[in-house]
């Protein structure tokens, strides 16, 4: 069999190591692989006097994609101390790498990310091809992780403590130019084969190569630990973290701790420090969480698990975008970016080509940024039309209508057009709430209607959520799928009921702030309720970017049509707070001057009025009580639509409901926080809550059979 690493030693003594991962797109740090290279770093020290150098080099596309995770995702508790031996093992090969007296030459001919990047940093010198599309760095922190091959130790004595942090912490990415501008690349080549000529040169004049930091009286950029300018960014490190993360993700705790203990000690006890550290962090429950939904979820709906077999893939060339409000200019815009010829159609020509103009504006601002240049940004602004009549769009593949969340209008609009359309044309209605099946009702072909549900801005956010109506068939729902990959977005994929999920999940959040603050609690204390969950925003300062009057206008109309099917729904507390809020007080959101926030110049501060009408001091619940409130409402709903089947699957709530409605991504989404709770215990914790607040948080039965089976979702 093939081993992953191959051994050539040329005649001029450079030994070239080439990774090759058999029955392996990629190379990853798999048991064979770290094996395999203690063997050759093993052959290396042998066969060192007829050696002259060593090149390290990919047969790959890539040089080097980092650990293997699911390895990593399988690690328990009970397997630290045999992670940790592993993990010694794999760094004391590449210490003795670098320490072989011989000069080591990582020559990148592509991405090198993770335990890769860790690779190519315990080499003497770095040359990579300059491929714009390849990528340089330690991503680990953005699967909760951080490097454990090295990547601390060497980043710090390289770059600093400081200059460190951005790659470590923040996991930022860097193009090969970028990477030599940095100085982690010392040299780029245009082709391969200028590469490893430039390889060769560089060990021919550095014979007797070793690492900056195993100098005698080396001092890395901004010194040690105690020296003036370490310290001050010592002195605020810990606070800045912990400002960023809430105490939610342990990744960047570790990592700032790994960098200021390594920096006070010899490399070798660094290096186990680090360790340590990323053993806590590959052991813990966050990794899990995010790597499970972020990384092997992500990667099923990136892979088509989402799409009903036996269609083939289909491009969309030609786009109608119906409607050119906020969310129609973001559609067109993407669709645009993506090479799609897009036009669109509003009430009037003028409003049609204020897509085009929001688009402009949105290219300046690339351009000023040196993203793109001027004429890339004509040719994309080149491809949307402004149109004035239906007959102008009969010839597009798909329809996607987002028109305002009127059925009367989206009833009139499809009526018009439909009929024009070929007749494999698509057609999406874009509704965050209405249910599609009976829009669908204004279509002659309901099986080629589906909905999508864009999120603003459409530009930045990731996720659509694709709605199937009864009538929806699997080919319309494939070549959908088809439209949101091609624009670069991730799909979930649900059946149809009012509110489908995220905006049925988003809305217990805002609703269980506002019922807090009715039942007399603090807004500060709501509000540092969700920080402290991890939510991005407060659910009161959430409700007054949305509007207060369009958010219970959406809950009049649940109301009303739950109860026209004749199953009304429970009153809930919120509601009464949002009667007096927008009746009584006039406070309808920040858009109308003010709601649960006033908005002076010196910055946004709570309502006076909060305190006067609602809080009462008197009776405060316990805080921990209040960011469960906030997690379990969310959670608990999420069960119920799966019980009722409106979600096919938990991998497609966890996603859309961290990267949709804002659920704290460190729990992995809704159901992985479950998962991670204990079932037992969340049903025990949902039941305090039901009993001591409100019947809205009781298990659902699903919930409570997988907690008796010991399941997980």
């Amino acid at each position: 069999m093939q081993e992953p690493i191959q051994f050539h030693r040329a005649d001029d003594g450079i030994v070239t190591l080439t990774f090759d991962a058999p029955e392996q797109s990629v190379n990853t740090m798999t048991d064979a692989m770290r094996d395999c290279l203690a063997q050759r770093v093993a052959e290396l020290e042998a066969q060192k006097d007829r050696i002259t150098g060593v090149i390290l080099t990919s047969a790959k596309e890539s040089f080097f994609a980092g650990g293997d995770l699911k390895r990593l995702y399988n690690m328990q508790p009970a397997d630290a101390d045999k992670l940790f031996a592993a993990t010694e093992r794999g760094k004391s090969a590449l210490r003795r790498l670098e320490k072989l007296g011989k000069p080591v030459v990582a020559a990148l001919n592509g991405t090198a990310l993770g335990g890769g990047f860790e690779i190519a940093l315990a080499c003497h010198h770095r040359i990579a091809l300059d491929m714009p599309k390849a990528q340089f760095g330690l991503p680990e922190a953005t699967l909760g992780l951080m490097p454990g091959a090295g990547g601390v130790v060497r980043m710090t004595r390289l770059l600093g403590l400081a200059a460190s942090q951005p790659f470590l912490q923040d996991s930022k990415l860097m193009s090969p130019a970028e990477a030599h501008e940095a100085g982690l690349v010392q040299e780029l080549a245009a082709t391969s084969e200028e590469m490893m000529s430039k390889a060769r040169a560089w060990i021919a004049a550095h014979p007797g190569s070793s690492q900056p930091w195993d100098a005698p009286g080396y001092t890395p950029p901004g010194g040690w630990s105690d020296a003036p300018e370490a310290k001050r960014w010592i002195s605020n490190a810990a606070a800045q973290v912990r400002a960023k993360t809430r105490g939610c993700y342990p990744a960047p705790e570790a990592i700032v701790c790994a960098s200021v203990e390594g920096m006070q000690v010899d490399f070798d006890t660094a290096s186990r420090i680090e360790t340590r550290y990323f053993v806590g962090l590959v052991t813990g429950s966050v990794s899990k969480n995010i790597i499970g939904t972020f990384w092997f979820r992500a990667n099923e709906i990136k892979n088509g698990a989402q799409r009903p077999p036996g269609f083939e893939k289909r491009s969309v060339k030609t786009l109608a975008v119906l409607g050119a409000g906020m969310m129609g200019k973001g559609i067109a815009y993407v669709a645009a970016l993506r090479g799609i010829e897009v036009w669109i159609k509003d009430a009037t020509f003028e409003q049609a080509q204020g897509a085009i103009t929001a688009a402009d504006k949105l290219l300046a601002k690339r351009e000023e940024k040196g993203e793109i240049d001027a004429a890339k940004r004509q040719q994309i602004l080149a491809r949307m039309h402004a149109v004035e009549s239906y007959e102008e769009l009969a010839h597009v593949d798909m329809v996607i209508e987002a028109a305002p969340e009127r059925p009367d209008l989206k009833d009139q609009i499809t009526r018009a057009l439909e009929p024009l359309l070929r007749p494999h044309a698509i057609w999406a209605s874009n509704t965050s709430t209405l249910p599609i099946t009976g829009l669908a009702k204004s279509s002659t072909r309901p099986e080629r209607f589906i909905g999508t549900h864009f999120f603003s801005p459409v530009h930045r956010m990731q996720l659509v959520e694709v709605i199937k109506g009864a009538e929806t068939s699997k080919e319309t729902l494939a070549q959908t799928l088809d439209l949101v990959m091609q624009l670069g977005k991730t799909p979930i994929v649900v059946n149809d009921s009012r509110g489908f999920f995220t905006s049925r999940v988003f809305s217990t959040l805002t609703r269980e702030g506002v019922a807090m603050l009715g039942e007399g609690q603090d807004p500060a204390s709501i509000e540092a309720a969700a920080m402290f969950a991890g939510f991005p925003v407060g659910p009161l300062a959430v409700l007054d970017e949305v509007s207060l009057a369009l958010s219970y206008n959406n809950r009049l109309e649940t109301l009303k049509a739950f109860a026209a099917e004749g199953r009304p729904l429970r009153p809930h507390g919120a509601d009464a707070v949002m009667e007096l809020m927008l009746n009584d007080f006039s406070r309808k959101g920040r858009a109308a001057g003010g709601g649960f926030y006033d908005y002076p110049e010196s910055g946004k501060q709570f309502w006076p009025g909060l305190a006067q009408h609602f809080v009462k001091p008197e009776n405060q619940y316990p805080q921990q009580d209040k960011v469960d409130r906030l997690l379990f409402c969310m959670a608990i709903e999420s069960v119920r639509i799966l019980q009722e089947c409106v979600l096919d699957n938990a991998g497609d709530g966890n996603i859309g409901s961290v990267l949709g409605i804002g659920f704290p991504r460190w729990t992995g989404g809704v159901f992985q926080f479950l998962n991670q709770y204990g079932l037992e215990k969340a049903v025990q914790r949902a039941q305090y809550l039901a009993e001591r607040y409100d019947a809205r948080f009781a298990p659902p039965q699903l919930l409570i059979d997988k907690a008796r089976q010991s399941a997980t979702f």
